[in-house]
């Protein structure tokens, strides 16, 4: 009897665990707000998520000296830095390397 009491408490404590991963993988899917996106802020006071939840919403200019191919056409290579460019999430050109 003991033995299905010991099974029962480790699925429901790895039935814990597994909502607590869900949880926080759900919080980090979350996108920054546009009031953080939009204010005076630095780009160095913000978290390296927030950042880049920000520039993929096209809230925040892009730094950098990339470039990347924007429509189809041979003269469409656009370098970002600088630009307020969403994301293919958001509705915008650049594409999701993640």
């Amino acid at each position: 009897m003991p033995r299905t009491t010991l099974t029962q408490r480790i699925n429901i404590d790895s039935m814990k665990i597994k909502d607590l991963i869900e949880n926080f993988e759900a919080d980090l899917d979350e996108k920054a707000s546009r009031k953080l996106c939009v204010s005076r802020r630095s780009d160095d006071d913000l978290g390296a998520s927030n950042l880049a939840s920000c520039k993929s919403q096209g809230l925040r200019a892009r730094d950098g000296n990339k470039s990347h191919k924007l429509g189809k056409g041979p003269t469409s290579r656009t370098k970002v830095g600088g630009k307020k460019i969403k994301g293919k999430r958001y509705g915008g050109p650049l594409p999701d390397w993640s």
